[in-house]
């Protein structure tokens, strides 16, 4: 099983890196690098940018736009891309409705969303989990029924992320009650501009506002904007998550958080001296990139295997890297927290003194810690993850 890169591989990498060096924009670039959230305008002008280059949906069949590179190098583009750091593409978008729509989707709703999608000209969201169907989600309730050319849609959906920003929502619906659950579950394309529909946020508990509920109430959707089969939206859904949790490791984000735990280190003080001289601190530090190493190396041996055997999806193993990897993003923003200490709160910076204002650059630190306890739950929690390890690797 061959691990290092090749010659052509390090050429990619190289080309890789310098494009989003001189591409992305100095102020976005900043935005990252604290840990702030981008506002609307600022992610899509990156995808438009991403797109222009060719670059937004590498995932995707070559025939819609992708790119006909090799796993390896799909993954090198994605580090590069987290390190830089850069903006994701916009995952509803690209890593969940577009592989659908591709894989499944009439060529009429291929033709009509997939450039769109691809340029992030329509902000998706995803309508699937609801207040009684999160981990058991073929226990949705909200249903669509049939009358002539539409359906009319009634239930509500929770912790819809982005919901304030999207054009679309794509849902699972349960049209069909007379079957098992997972039986009865269809697929649809719905206009957040419909009447009937309500968003109303959420507050998180790092203060922020990103997820939503949004409500139906006799909406009416096209009968063409099912996707697929009436009644075989569980499959749609299930190939969705596994292209969901693909890439969930996010080697490169914990690599860029570990590099700022060490600069904050240099500059926090413990002791009367930086904290990056704590034996203790250090320790910990480098337990944390050790294990980074280790998943990366697994990452690695699991790409390897991918090329080798043949397999056009993703892997059930994937599901141990989106364990660990979600673990090790908790794992740095905590060293993070602990290396800036108060500093890494969020302050006024009209205050008593504006004593604070030189640390501007830890402010969101304790908002992201917040932020990041959501990793271990969303794209299917661990314990889920587990589940499907000891299922489909284990056969227990």
């Amino acid at each position: 099983m061959e691990l290092s890169y090749t010659d052509e591989e390090i050429a990619f990498r190289d080309e890789v890196r310098a494009f989003f060096a001189e591409a992305v924009p100095s102020e976005t670039r900043r935005k990252l690098l604290e840990e702030r959230r981008l506002s609307k305008e600022e992610i899509v002008d990156w995808q438009k940018t991403l797109n222009a280059k060719g670059w937004a949906v590498v995932n995707w069949p070559v025939a819609y736009g992708g790119q006909p590179w090799s796993p390896i190098l799909k993954y090198l583009y994605f580090e590069e891309l987290q390190l830089a750091p850069a903006p994701q593409p916009q995952s509803f978008n690209v890593n969940m409705l577009g592989p659908v729509l591709c894989a499944f989707g009439s060529e009429t709703q291929k033709r009509r969303f997939l450039p769109r999608i691809a340029n992030l000209d329509d902000w998706w969201c995803q309508g699937f989990s609801e207040p009684n169907a999160g981990s058991d989600l073929a226990a949705l309730q909200t249903t669509a029924k049939r009358t002539g050319n539409v359906y009319v849609v009634n239930g509500q959906k929770t912790w819809t992320t982005n919901a304030q920003y999207s054009d679309w929502i794509f849902c699972l619906v349960r049209t069909n009650r007379e079957v098992k659950k997972q039986a009865g579950i269809s697929f649809l394309l719905i206009d957040m501009r419909s009447k009937g529909i309500t968003v109303r946020p959420i507050q998180t508990i790092d203060g922020g506002y990103e997820i939503n509920e949004v409500f139906f109430d006799d909406v009416e959707v096209p009968v063409e904007n099912l996707v697929g089969e009436e009644n075989r939206g569980w499959d749609y859904a299930k190939f969705l998550l596994s292209h969901e949790r693909f890439g969930q490791a996010r080697i490169g984000v914990s690599k860029e958080r570990l590099r700022r735990v060490r600069d904050v280190a240099r500059n926090v003080e413990s002791g009367g001296q930086p904290l990056i001289e704590d034996r203790a601190f250090r320790e910990r530090l480098v337990a944390v990139e050790v294990e980074l190493k280790a998943l990366e190396i697994n990452q690695l041996r699991a790409l390897a295997a991918h090329c080798g055997d043949g397999r056009d999806g993703p892997d059930p193993a994937s599901s141990i890297l989106k364990i660990r990897g979600s673990e090790l993003q908790q794992a740095t923003t905590e060293l993070l927290l602990e290396a800036a200490g108060p500093f890494a709160a969020p302050y006024d910076s009209g205050g008593l003194d504006g004593a604070n204002a030189a640390r501007d650059w830890t402010a969101q630190i304790a908002s992201s810690y917040f932020n990041n306890r959501k990793v271990s739950i969303y794209g299917g929690s661990n314990e889920i993850q587990r589940s499907i390890i000891a299922k489909a690797i284990l056969g227990l």
